[in-house]
């Protein structure tokens, strides 16, 4: 499907990242997110995890001006809502009950990563138009593609303020919350349990000590030097962690993470937790835990972890505290461990507002969830801030 616009601008679906070259898709995307770069989201398609079969087919718009592609949007027809963070699992019941379809959808979003970036990479450079319009030309694009009837409905998520601003004028706009750490320019990690209150700060120190007497160690390990064994290590903790949380062994394969292992070097930080053992003849027997994370030049990413071997306070340090000990060490200024959870707060993370943008084909749905989102809006500013006048800081 390929709909022409005003000004020369040709706007069409791509079945596979592969299907554009690196170098036109690096020409869009320049903002260092991990997440939207062309190894990561093509290691997804190439390693089988986003497929028809798992509920992911993708269908990335594609925008081109003169022949040249100005602006692309990784995008997916989603046969479920799994693996996306923002939850509307009840607006499907809702259609259910209805004996409407709510499924499939679009769904424009990086699979099973709920990190806030840019969801319609654009190159100014290229194009006569500014961003503001090309957004405006890919939203009456969807809306046209939901005229046709086969979808019920497009989503955003997970996008920059701006970029959501732009699409809430013609769109329902729909507000979430995560925690992030921030480094105030700490030089160690007792200048940042400093700024805690002493309850805060004392709880703290109290769990990394009593994690202290089972002798482990924590060592972060650039992705392209870890070895096979030791990727395979962090790969045994995490499809046991998920097959004991969710019961399956997670959604990424191992030849997924072998993949990106191999293609974005550095960007991926292997955190590897091993417990001292005479009896321990190699990195796979020592290992209990291990977490993935992801680092630009200002920020880091906490992504998956998984364990061997329970222990009171490993997640919080696998997690958390060694998170933080590496962006301090390494003048990174945000910390970005994940989605939800509530008790990051007591440990030094605040909450940040998170957005995303939906469009539903059937008026008196839209209607409805439009007016929902709005109430949860208002409960999640309150939430947020309550939250705000528990701060662990002073």
């Amino acid at each position: 499907m390929t709909n022409s616009h005003p000004n020369g601008v040709e706007i069409s679906f791509y079945t596979a990242v592969a299907d554009i070259s690196k170098l036109e898709w690096q020409g869009v995307f320049s903002d260092q997110n991990p997440f939207t770069s062309y190894e990561y989201l093509n290691a997804l398609e190439q390693s089988l995890c986003v497929t028809k079969d798992t509920g992911w087919l993708p269908k990335h718009i594609v925008v081109k001006q003169a022949g040249v592609i100005v602006a692309i949007a990784p995008c997916y027809e989603k046969s479920h809502s799994w693996g996306e963070y923002v939850f509307d699992w009840a607006w499907a019941e809702a259609y259910e009950r209805n004996d409407l379809s709510y499924y499939p959808k679009l769904v424009l979003a990086v699979p099973f990563t709920p990190v806030t970036g840019e969801r319609i990479g654009f190159n100014c450079s290229q194009s006569s138009l500014n961003k503001a319009e090309i957004i405006a030309a890919v939203s009456k694009f969807l809306h046209k593609t939901l005229g046709q009837g086969y979808y019920s409905s497009w989503h955003c998520l997970f996008l920059p303020k701006a970029d959501y601003l732009s699409l809430a004028q013609d769109n329902i706009s729909r507000l979430g919350t995560q925690f992030h750490w921030h480094n105030h320019n700490y030089q160690h990690f007792d200048d940042f349990l400093q700024q805690l209150v002493s309850r805060k700060r004392k709880n703290i120190i109290k769990e990394r000590k009593a994690l202290a007497r089972h002798n482990l160690g924590f060592e972060f390990i650039d992705g392209d030097k870890a070895t096979a064994a030791q990727w395979q290590g962090f790969i045994a903790c995490y499809q046991q962690t998920y097959l004991k949380r969710s019961g399956h062994g997670g959604y990424l394969s191992a030849a997924f993470f072998h993949q990106i292992a191999a293609t974005m070097g550095s960007t991926v930080k292997l955190l590897l937790v091993t417990k001292a053992s005479t009896a321990a003849t190699n990195q796979q027997e020592k290992l209990i835990a291990a977490a993935l994370y992801f680092a630009t030049d200002t920020h880091l990413y906490g992504r998956y972890w998984g364990c061997l071997q329970a222990i009171d306070g490993l997640h919080f340090e696998t997690c958390y505290y060694q998170g933080i000990e590496y962006a301090i060490a390494n003048g990174l200024m945000v910390f970005d461990a994940g989605a939800q959870g509530e008790h990051k707060v007591a440990r030094g993370f605040v909450p940040i507002e998170t957005y995303s943008n939906h469009n539903l084909a059937h008026q008196g749905f839209s209607r409805a969830i439009e007016d929902y989102c709005q109430q949860e809006q208002l409960h999640i500013k309150q939430y947020m801030q309550q939250l705000d006048e528990s701060s662990p800081y002073k």
